[in-house]
C-alpha cells in the first residue's frame, strides 16, 4: 500500500503515517518522495539501517520522524538523517516499557522485547551531534544516562518539548542541571519513576505475523 500511494502521489507525498512497514516497501517510497516532510513508521521491526539511509538521502526536507518500537533502526541512522535532514525539528524515538514486562505478556513477543536498544547514550549522543534544530524530542523509556541528557542538552539547544517519562536510568539532579542548559524548554516530561499499569494503553498486538502491508493501519498526505 505504501509502495502503491508513493506511486501514485508522483513525488508530491508529503506525509506517511503507518505501522508494520517493511524496510523495502519504505525505501521504494523514499526513493519517490523527494517532497516528504513528515514520516511515522512506529512499530516497524522490519525497517532497518539499510532503509533508513536512503530515506535520508532521498528525503532532505524531512522535518518530523517517529521511529518508536523499530528496533532494527540504531545510532547509525540518527547520525545520517540528522546530517542528510537539515530540518528535523521533531523526533521520536519511543521504546516499549521494559520496566515491567508483565504488561506485555501475550501482546508483545518476547524476542521483539530482547531487541530493545541498549546504546541509550550512544542515540542521544548522535541525536546531540547531528539534530541541532531539534524543537521536539520524545524518548519514552530511553536506557539513556546523564551522560546522553547532558550531550543532548549542549547540542540541542532549541528544544521546547523533551519527553522523557520511564527513563529510570536518570537522576533528578541530572534531569535539572540538563533543563537549565535549554532555555528555549517549554513542557519537560519528567521519568516518574512511580508508573502505575493505569498509565498505560497499550495496542493489541495480537497480530504480530501480519507484517504484511495489506494489515498496516496509513495516512498518507499530498
Amino acid at each position: 500500500m505504501l509502495r502503491s500511494a508513493a506511486s501514485l502521489a508522483a513525488g508530491e507525498l508529503r506525509v506517511v503515517r503507518v505501522r508494520h512497514c517493511s524496510g523495502d516497501a519504505l525505501a521504494s517510497a523514499a526513493k519517490s518522495s523527494p517532497q516528504l516532510s513528515i514520516l511515522s513508521i512506529q512499530s516497524s521491526p522490519s525497517v532497518t539501517d539499510r532503509s533508513m539511509l536512503t530515506v535520508a538521502s532521498c528525503c532532505p526536507i524531512l522535518t518530523e520522524l517517529d521511529i518508536s518500537y523499530c528496533y532494527e533502526v540504531s545510532y547509525k541512522s540518527l547520525e545520517v538523517i540528522g546530517q542528510s535532514c537539515p530540518n528535523l525539528v521533531v523526533l521520536k524515538r519511543s521504546i516499549f516499557n521494559w520496566l515491567d514486562s508483565s504488561e506485555h505478556v501475550r501482546t508483545v513477543p518476547a524476542e521483539y522485547l530482547r531487541a530493545c536498544p541498549q546504546d541509550g547514550d550512544r542515540e542521544a549522543i548522535a541525536i546531540s551531534r547531528s539534530m541541532p534544530k531539534l524543537k521536539q524530542l520524545v524518548l519514552k523509556f530511553a536506557k539513556l544516562s546523564g551522560v546522553g541528557l547532558n550531550s543532548i542538552a549542549e547540542g540541542c539547544k532549541e528544544l521546547e518539548v523533551l519527553d522523557l517519562f520511564g527513563c529510570a536510568n536518570l537522576t533528578s539532579r541530572g534531569i535539572e542541571q540538563a533543563a537549565a542548559n535549554l532555555k528555549n524548554l517549554e513542557t519537560l516530561v519528567k521519568p516518574n519513576f512511580y508508573i502505575p499499569r493505569s498509565a498505560f494503553h497499550m495496542e493489541r498486538y495480537g497480530h504480530w505475523q501480519l507484517y504484511d502491508e495489506r494489515f498496516q493501519t496509513n495516512v498518507f498526505q499530498i
